[in-house]
């Protein structure tokens, strides 16, 4: 019984996934709507600096309010 609830999950996965690929064609991508005007490119470090670098600082400012604001006492 446990291979047959198996299978069944492996290929209702597989089916999800092969619809949801199919449904997602890139072709539809390939001509512009009216409106669409993309941004200037960005170089590498500027692409560096704000996928990389603003979430780890972002993240840093986080945790030390968190252990600066931390109210439980020490053992």
């Amino acid at each position: 019984m446990d291979k047959k609830n198996a299978l069944r999950a492996g290929s209702l996965a597989a089916g999800t996934t092969l619809m949801m690929l199919l449904m997602s064609s890139p072709a539809l991508a390939l001509t512009r709507d009216d409106g669409d005007d993309p941004a200037p490119k960005l170089s590498v470090i500027e692409t560096i600096g704000l996928f990389v670098a603003a979430p780890l600082v972002l993240f840093l400012v986080i945790t030390g309010l968190v252990m600066v604001l931390d109210k439980s006492k020490k053992a």
